[in-house]
């Protein structure tokens, strides 16, 4: 979800979901070395639960980046060994990892030996060839023998030659049962699944089986998917707040970010789906997508965009 869970998108996210774990974009140790640490690493207090998402290969630079975070007081460490970009790759971090499983089970025990946060890794079902269920055992096996206690699946092989990152989101095709599986053969794993699940019911039937679920593109297409799953893992919580509520918190977090140099448009990309299936959706996103760029924009473009016939509760 590189360049799409922000800080802006994870202000507004949470405002649709109080209880449901976030997590920041893949964010690379060179980057946090060498570059603007402050800035990769900032969030508004209200975002938490918050994971950061690290990607990276040598055991030492996690483990200070590690450190770091938990500094920075996030409550949780994951690496990425899932991505199969060129770039990922040539940095020698993403799912390529996947071939070289004692070098990530170092890095899962240098990250757990520098933090006392929980360490996480979000990996692939297999990667080109390398993809039978015995190698995806051999692969979480070391993990798991470096103390790895929970891992999040997608649920897709990468396929690292022959096909871009955008083809490999649906091709080959999603096979649940191999996190299925590996949860049955690692019944201390905590095991969260990933890849294609876009509706309450899909992430119902999958908490049968497995631990945990992840929500990338579904939830940010359609981000009232997460007050749904909201109320389906906390029935006895406060209601979520309507869209039109979700909106109207948001505005006080604009004006407050506009006033500090943004643009109305990096923040409000974000919720171009926020009405989506609701009467007026099509004007709220071409409203939005239309005057939010413009020099000057700010919170009237929201206002002017908004529906106006009533919304149905999530579901």
């Amino acid at each position: 979800m590189m360049d799409w869970t922000d800080r802006h998108c994870r202000y507004f996210l949470r405002r649709i979901t109080p209880h449901i774990r976030l997590y920041t974009e893949m964010i690379t140790c060179a980057a946090l070395i060498h570059g603007d640490r402050g800035r990769l690493l900032a969030y508004h207090t209200n975002e938490h639960p918050l994971a950061v998402q690290l990607g990276g290969s040598e055991p030492g630079e996690l483990a200070q980046c590690a450190r770091w975070a938990q500094e920075r007081g996030f409550d949780e460490v994951n690496l990425n060994v899932g991505c199969p970009s060129d770039r990922v790759q040539s940095g020698r971090f993403g799912a390529c990892l996947m071939l070289e499983p004692e070098c990530v089970a170092d890095c899962v025990r240098a990250m757990r030996e520098a933090v006392t946060l929980p360490v996480t890794v979000k990996c692939r079902t297999g990667v080109d060839e390398h993809d039978s269920y015995a190698d995806l055992v051999r692969f979480i096996g070391a993990l798991v023998d470096a103390g790895l206690e929970q891992i999040i699946i997608h649920a897709r092989k990468a396929w690292l030659r022959g096909l871009s990152p955008k083809q490999n989101r649906d091709v080959p095709a999603l096979d649940y049962a191999r996190a299925y599986r590996i949860k049955n053969d690692f019944p201390q794993l905590q095991v969260h699944i990933n890849g294609g699940i876009d509706s309450v019911q899909a992430v119902r039937g999958h908490l049968q089986k497995v631990d945990g679920v992840m929500l990338g593109r579904a939830a940010y297409h359609n981000p009232w998917l997460l007050a749904a799953v909201e109320t389906l893992l906390y029935p006895s919580a406060t209601a979520p707040l309507t869209r039109r509520q979700v909106v109207d918190a948001m505005l006080p977090y604009i004006e407050q970010e506009l006033t500090r140099g943004a643009r109305l448009q990096q923040i409000t990309r974000h919720m171009l789906g926020l009405f989506q299936g609701q009467p007026g959706a099509k004007a709220w996103r071409r409203t939005i997508s239309e005057r939010a760029h413009l020099k000057g924009a700010g919170i009237e473009v929201l206002e002017s965009a908004l529906p106006n016939p009533p919304e149905t509760p999530p579901s």
